[in-house]
């Protein structure tokens, strides 16, 4: 295995994923909303957290504040789900979730490959594994290795399952014997790991064993283990991440770890890890400080560590003898200056050496950027998105240029992605294609061959009646910005149709299309036009399209939402009393930001697990870490963002559309106070607005798929209701 890119070195990475028409109508009749209220946020920043009316719905479990969030549920409940076409919807999507028919995506660990499942009967998720010759078949047989419902009866738990690392065997054909298994109880981002026996398909009697925080362990070999976690006070840093990693052996209680790293309080994520490949074992010790700020080391026999000399900013990966760099600044080095977004390549052992001979991969243009790469055993595939459309293309190491080919059979529709099967062992990948209206498929291929298509997602809803397109809006400041647009064939164009706009806008994430069964039949199906808004602080552009939105110029990403949602109107596809927005997290406060400061524009608004309370985020939970992409409200950067802080900026005598705010108790990366107090607010106005908080579900919203279809039904329901009169 590979060391991954560092922005996907660790379970930060898993845990920062997953977040989704009038021709002659002046323009002067969306006229940009009022001026911020730089006197309301002013005095609403005022407050302190003891003068804040609101600061105790900021006790996440308390007493007080979990019935104020159970009698405001009972009112949602009571409004939303008393229909038969809410229990319609609610089944329809139940079905899809648990769909035996959906595609089973699989990891090859060993000889065998392994999936992680949910439907009605494993409401929690059994891992499973199959051969590939039973892959390959309509309906495999599958072997159950862990029964996370039948784990949940047998100690009164409610596991969500994490996902599991197994150790790799050093002896070619050997199989793995032992995992570490990541289980969080009720959905939170905070976990515990057990060891687990491939073998005897069981529990390792006194095995590794981390308790519930965040963090995580990594094998080092069968007796060691990197850990990093809450190992007592001190330890965490200021986001509430591991400050500190230990390796352990095997045996010993984890307070004799010894020390391989302590980073700094006001660091992000410390965390280590071993590369397994055979003939390139290597250790490394990943600093992040901030997001996209980053430092590598590696770690010597003799545990001493020598930082990869490259620039913060980049996403930095080591595949065999290679290094790979993705650049997120201008970087000058081998006597020339490699633009922001490039991919470049150097051999590792030379670069660790002084060397700077570098290789370009890939240079981006005003309208391409990196999406992804993949190695295989032999080659490199790129990923690229030319105006948010993927292009893949194989590249194949070697002195100087490498080897440029297309990749063959790559389908010419859609959202494209690629993943190595075994990027040890062998050059076959998984290819994946979706779009918003054709189900998913997944192929085999081995590169230089036709794919073999092995899996299509089923029909989920009737899309026949649609069609997908991708228009252009122009911002305030003259970007253009892209857009997509799922619509009826026969859409009337008279600006009455009910229609979804959706954004996130943040942390570089790109938004492309897919095939969404929840959507299609909550929405689409029932002729409801849907958008995706490619707005900047994404990275649809590559580094250059985050970072034109980040800190005090975050509000070039909600002026660029506004200006989709007047394209929307301008093209008389939908007007603002037909025109809803939807987002999560980072998408919550661009949401939070639509409802507060372009009220004017929509009908309906969804805002999802979101932040809201800008003065207070660095305050609660992982909120410190975003701060490389808001700014420090604990300083002079308080003056930008207190103009998108939406707590602050809501105005009581102010006139806002229907809104539902929906959020998780267990969500221990956005704190649900951002959605509880902005409720407080808007109701104590008498605003026109709704909440609903699950009791578990993390920062995804649900822990299983009877709680996400509950959710996405609720969410649903209320914009059809306002959007469709």
């Amino acid at each position: 295995m590979s060391v991954p890119s560092s922005k996907q070195a660790t379970p930060l990475a898993k845990a920062c994923q997953t977040l989704a028409i009038t021709a002659g109508l002046a323009v002067a009749t969306f006229a940009a909303s009022a001026p911020v209220s730089v006197a309301q946020a002013e005095e609403t920043a005022a407050m302190s957290d003891a003068t804040d009316p609101h600061a105790w719905l900021e006790e996440v479990e308390g007493t007080r504040a979990l019935d104020w969030v159970r009698e405001r549920n009972a009112k949602t409940e009571a409004e939303l789900t008393g229909t038969p076409q809410f229990r319609e919807l609610e089944a329809g999507i139940r079905a899809i979730l648990d769909s035996d028919a959906k595609i089973p995506g699989v990891e090859k660990i060993g000889r065998y490959y392994y999936n992680f499942w949910k439907d009605a009967q494993h409401q929690r998720g059994v891992w499973r594994r199959t051969t590939l010759e039973e892959y390959r078949k309509p309906q495999p047989r599958w072997e159950t290795v862990i029964d996370v419902d039948a784990l949940n009866a047998a100690e009164g738990k409610k596991w969500v399952w994490h996902g599991a690392d197994c150790l790799k065997p050093q002896v070619e054909g050997a199989e793995p014997e032992r995992c570490l298994v990541a289980l969080s109880d009720g959905g939170a981002d905070a976990d515990v790991t057990r060891e687990f026996d491939l073998a005897s398909m069981a529990w390792v009697d006194g095995g590794f064993y981390r308790a519930e925080a965040k963090g995580g362990l990594q094998w080092i070999d069968r007796d060691n283990v990197y850990v990093y976690t809450d190992f007592g006070p001190g330890t965490m840093t200021d986001s509430g991440y591991p400050r500190v990693v230990k390796q352990w052996r095997r045996g010993t209680p984890i307070e004799s770890a010894s020390v391989v790293y302590e980073g700094r309080q006001d660091d992000m994520y410390i965390a280590a890890m071993h590369d397994h490949t055979r003939g390139f074992e290597r250790d490394f010790v990943s600093r992040t400080l901030a997001f996209y700020n980053d430092e590598l080391f590696l770690r010597g026999a003799d545990g001493k560590l020598v930082k990869i000399d490259a620039p913060n900013s980049a996403n930095k990966s080591v595949h065999r003898e290679w290094l790979l760099l993705e650049l997120r600044e201008p970087y000058q080095a081998g006597g020339r200056t490699w633009a922001a977004g490039s991919l470049i390549a150097a051999k590792f052992d030379d670069f660790m050496a002084g060397k700077r001979e570098f290789t370009a991969l890939f240079e981006p243009t005003q309208k391409s950027s990196l999406a992804g790469m993949s190695w295989t055993r032999n080659h490199l595939v790129l990923n690229v998105l030319e105006d948010v459309k993927n292009k893949l293309s194989v590249l194949t190491p070697g002195d100087g240029e490498w080897a440029r080919s297309e990749f063959v059979g790559a389908p010419t529709f859609g959202t494209l992605g690629v993943g190595a099967v075994d990027a040890d062992e062998s050059d076959a990948v998984w290819l994946t294609a979706t779009d918003y209206l054709t189900p998913s498929t997944l192929a085999l291929a081995e590169l230089g061959k036709a794919p073999e298509v092995l899996k299509t997602m089923p029909v989920f809803f009737d899309g026949t009646k649609d069609v997908i397109e991708q228009h252009f809006a122009t911002s305030k400041d003259g970007t253009r910005v892209p857009y997509f647009l799922v619509r009826p064939k026969d859409l009337a164009f008279d600006g009455k149709a009910p229609t979804l706009l959706y954004g996130y806008g943040g942390f570089e994430i790109s938004l492309t299309p897919g095939y969404s069964g929840s959507v299609g039949k909550g929405w689409i199906e029932k002729g409801g036009v849907y958008a995706v808004a490619n707005i900047r602080g994404g990275g649809e552009y590559g580094p250059r399209w985050h970072q034109a939105a980040l800190k005090a110029n975050r509000h070039r990403a909600y002026e660029d939402f506004a200006a989709v949602a007047r394209d929307l109107v301008t093209r008389r596809i939908t007007s603002p009393q037909h025109l809803g927005a939807q987002g999560g997290s980072n998408g919550g406060l661009l949401t939070g930001n639509m409802l507060t400061q372009y009220p004017e524009l929509f009908g309906a608004i969804v805002v999802q697990v979101p932040l809201l309370d800008m003065k207070r985020y660095s305050h609660l939970l992982a909120g410190a870490s975003w701060m490389a992409e808001y700014g420090n409200p604990d300083t002079a950067d308080w003056d930008y963002i207190r103009t998108f802080s939406p707590y602050h900026l809501f105005d009581a005598g102010r006139d806002y559309p229907a809104t539902i705010f929906m959020t998780s108790t267990r969500d221990d990366r956005v704190h649900p106070g951002h959605a509880r107090k902005m409720m407080a607010r808007m109701a104590e106005a008498n605003k026109d607005v709704r909440y609903y908080e699950n009791i578990e579900g993390g920062h995804g919203g649900s822990a299983n798929n009877a709680q996400a279809a509950h959710m996405s039904a609720l969410a649903f329901t209320f914009l059809w209701e306002k959007l469709s009169d």
